[in-house]
């Protein structure tokens, strides 16, 4: 026979209480540990917390990942895909439910980055932003050529190197931007716009022709930056061609499909955007040459006849003999007129005359090229943004777009807004928009 116990000697828990017990259990064994699984019921709210499940053949484990830890997540989860999640397991304490915490998660059998290079490749490939028929072609030689890298690199060093050797009287503008780490690509995205920006302020031939955008050699890690979307979006919108010069040789990144012709280095990049000075000096000694040889030989064969002529008509002047006087200065006279020795010494000072106006003109055209190109350099060094900003102005953009501010109906109170000076970016939000009048 059973007997009741005492319930004086009972201990009643609360709801509560048993939940942070159980709580306390689960978080001293568990939290510390990796979990496998198959994803199922994946969702991501707007605030960017991640929620899913971990299946295999006999279980079900829910998971949580908050918003601090799913930024760095760089692939994207679907359902289906085998994960290995790290994390602590805790209660969730007003459902009662327990459920992994995950901090980190990695695709089993694939490294994350090369999974998330996968899949914004197969992304971007499905828009056409890869498409060939939307690469613009690269002008054969630019007197005003772009650069967006770092100024702190050894990639702006080695442009500069090449490009003032093979060319030395082109225009280059450097737009600075960071290349590595997570605020990279945010600034190189920018520095690209700001290019575009920057011609529609300039009249058609003061324009920048070409812009180099990379960077020295890394890891995975390290060149990330030019693996981002916001990047290959940039680059592919741009009006201005892009030549992508990020130095590692054997692995093309998004922005090398993207731009307009890849280079693998930045010092390759720099010998194709513009060629030799030398070579085009001996490509135009070629053609001057040929043209000198093609001239003689015309000259040459135009002798010949003009002999052959005179020779017949040595034999023409004997049968004049035979001529009465009257009928033989009649001839005499026309011969006069038309004498080829008189027009042929008049043909060669026409040809002479050509030939030194060919040299003054082409000397004259010279000098107006240098000058005009030496006045493009003035203009376009009192028209940089950064000499610009340098005199106290700045540039506001709205955030998060990015978009350049340019009167009051942009933003509204409340909006965040970015100013860049010529030292640093001031971020700060409206208050109070003021309208003209």
């Amino acid at each position: 026979m059973q007997t009741k116990k005492n319930s004086s000697a009972r201990h009643i828990y609360t709801v509560s209480q048993i939940t942070q017990d159980i709580k306390l259990i689960l978080e001293n064994n568990f939290n510390d540990v990796w979990v496998e699984g198959e994803v199922s019921g994946f969702t991501r709210t707007p605030k960017g917390i991640m929620f899913f499940s971990l299946k295999d053949s006999g279980s079900l484990l829910k998971c949580v990942m908050f918003n601090s830890s799913a930024v760095n997540v760089k692939f994207e989860i679907k359902d289906g895909m085998n994960l290995i999640c790290y994390g602590k397991v805790s209660v969730y304490e007003k459902d009662g439910k327990y459920q992994l915490y995950a901090q980190q998660v990695e695709p089993k059998g694939i490294g994350s980055l090369q999974l998330a290079l996968e899949q914004l490749k197969e992304k971007l490939e499905k828009e056409g932003l890869f498409a060939v028929e939307h690469k613009r072609p690269i002008p054969y030689l630019p007197s005003k050529i772009g650069v967006v890298t770092s100024l702190s690199g050894a990639a702006i060093k080695d442009i500069l190197k090449v490009l003032d050797r093979r060319f030395a009287d082109v225009q280059i503008i450097i737009n600075p931007a960071q290349v590595q780490g997570e605020a990279a690509k945010d600034d190189i995205s920018r520095a690209i716009k700001d290019f575009n920006l920057f011609n529609e302020t300039l009249p058609g031939r003061e324009r920048i022709e070409v812009m180099i955008v990379g960077r020295g050699g890394g890891s995975i890690e390290d060149l990330w930056a030019f693996n981002e979307e916001i990047v290959a979006r940039a680059i592919y919108n741009s009006q201005i061609p892009v030549i992508s010069a990020v130095g590692h040789e054997r692995d093309w990144t998004i922005a090398d499909l993207v731009a307009d012709l890849r280079a693998p280095t930045p010092s390759v990049a720099a010998e194709l955007v513009i060629p030799k000075k030398e070579d085009l000096k001996e490509r135009l000694d070629g053609l001057s040459g040929g043209l000198k040889r093609s001239f003689l030989d015309a000259l040459r064969n135009f002798q010949e006849a003009v002999d052959d002529f005179n020779h017949r008509l040595s034999l023409s002047a004997q049968n004049l003999l035979k001529l009465s006087a009257s009928e033989f200065a009649a001839c005499r006279k026309r011969l006069i007129l038309l004498n080829p020795v008189v027009m042929i010494q008049q043909y060669k000072e026409k040809m002479r005359d050509l030939a030194r106006q060919i040299y003054v003109r082409m000397q004259h055209f010279m000098e107006l090229r240098r000058a005009a190109l030496t006045s493009d350099v003035e203009k376009l060094s009192g028209l940089s943004p950064l000499n610009i900003l340098n005199r106290g102005y700045s540039i506001t953009f709205k955030l998060p777009d990015g978009a350049v501010i340019k009167d009051t109906g942009f933003v509204k109170k409340g909006d965040t807004i970015k100013t860049r000076l010529h030292k640093g970016e001031i971020l700060s939000q409206v208050m109070e928009v003021r309208k003209n009048g």
